[in-house]
């Protein structure tokens, strides 16, 4: 990437990060006066009103960002970048619209699928997967598919995550911005920074206790975006396949083990709910914040051994297969002990008043 733009993309993104801070604040206080509060439910930790929407400050400035990172140095075709552009809004209004008023599932899930037919027409699809130790994999004419439910199904998992989305977007971006500069793709690299620097400044709000949260907004337009970036980095390389989901790994596995565990339980899975691992957690005992450090601090390992595994160092293969097995271990392990000893906790009161 050239020193000039290198630099002025340093700037553009400290500056979103300055607005994204400010507009979070005008945004809780407009959200307070209007009444668009997420009232405690059946799927909440917390426990009073809490204003949301504070992720349209996120979509606002890292898209503004992008297109200002355009006219200065139109380094891709207009064409992939309207195709995101268009996908990234038509999601982002119908969540905002969500936040509002709650919609029918089908039309969420429209707008999903229509940003991903439009991500698939701008920048193609995938047409094999890189898995260490293994090698390439030809997808066949599984691919234009297997790309169209990664983002649905990203966007998806990273909305019911919303609760803790914004420090996992300090991370993945962090990561795809130092991924996107060593393989010379300044879309990636760009996106990656500005996803991480707006979810900054939406963090400067909503850290734990949380005065704002991000709402379907801020949660379903990262969640396609960090989808986008896979397939945009693929295209160069197959590994960011892979590298793509170990940089969000800690909610594709809550997401999906948890949706496993209510299918077999015949549980309604569109349903709302507490039994995400990251909601387990805080039920047992552990502060909002202790949870949100943990899956950041998941996530960075990860981002550690991508960056590895992207480099070609000695043993990183082998590290990916080892360490990402023992890590999703790892987490599931500890939600039951600590749910255990919750549990353990909750029941000698009553055994010594016996």
């Amino acid at each position: 990437m050239d020193l000039t733009f290198a630099l002025q993309l340093i700037g553009i993104s400290f500056l979103a990060l300055v607005l994204s801070y400010l507009s979070v604040d005008a945004l809780r206080r407009w959200a307070e006066r209007r009444n668009i509060l997420d009232f405690p439910n059946e799927r909440s930790s917390h426990t009073r009103p809490i204003p949301r929407g504070g992720g349209l400050a996120i979509v606002f400035f890292s898209l503004l960002g992008l297109v200002t990172a355009w006219l200065i140095n139109p380094a891709w075709p207009l064409w992939t970048l309207s195709a995101y552009l268009f996908g990234s809004v038509l999601i982002a209004v119908v969540s905002w619209l969500d936040d509002l008023r709650p919609l029918p599932n089908q039309i969420r899930f429209t707008a999903h699928s229509m940003g991903a037919i439009l991500v698939i027409a701008g920048f193609g699809y995938w047409h094999s997967i890189n898995i260490p130790l293994i090698g390439q994999l030809y997808l066949g004419w599984f691919s234009p598919v297997v790309t169209f439910l990664w983002i649905v199904g990203l966007t998806n998992a990273y909305n019911f995550m919303d609760g803790i989305a914004g420090g996992q977007a300090v991370v993945a971006g962090a990561g795809w911005a130092a991924l996107g500069s060593l393989s010379d793709q300044p879309l990636v690299a760009v996106l990656g920074l500005l996803l991480a620097t707006t979810s900054l400044g939406f963090l400067g709000h909503n850290w734990p206790p949380a005065r704002i949260f991000m709402g379907d907004v801020g949660s379903a337009f990262l969640g396609y975006t960090f989808a986008v970036l896979s397939v945009i980095a693929a295209a160069k390389d197959p590994r960011f396949f892979l590298i793509g989901l170990l940089l969000v790994w800690p909610f594709v596995f809550d997401t999906t083990l948890t949706f496993l565990r209510r299918l077999q339980k015949g549980e309604n899975v569109f349903s709302a709910h507490r039994s995400h691992l990251y909601q387990r957690l805080v039920i047992a005992g552990h502060s909002h914040r202790f949870v949100t450090l943990l899956y950041m601090g998941l996530a960075l390992i990860a981002t550690i051994l991508s960056l590895l595994w992207f480099m070609k160092i000695d043993g990183s293969e082998f590290a990916v297969v080892i360490i990402l097995p023992l890590l999703c271990l790892g987490l599931w392990t500890f939600v039951i002990y600590q749910e255990k000893q919750h549990a353990t906790k909750q029941i000698s009161p009553t055994l010594l008043t016996k």
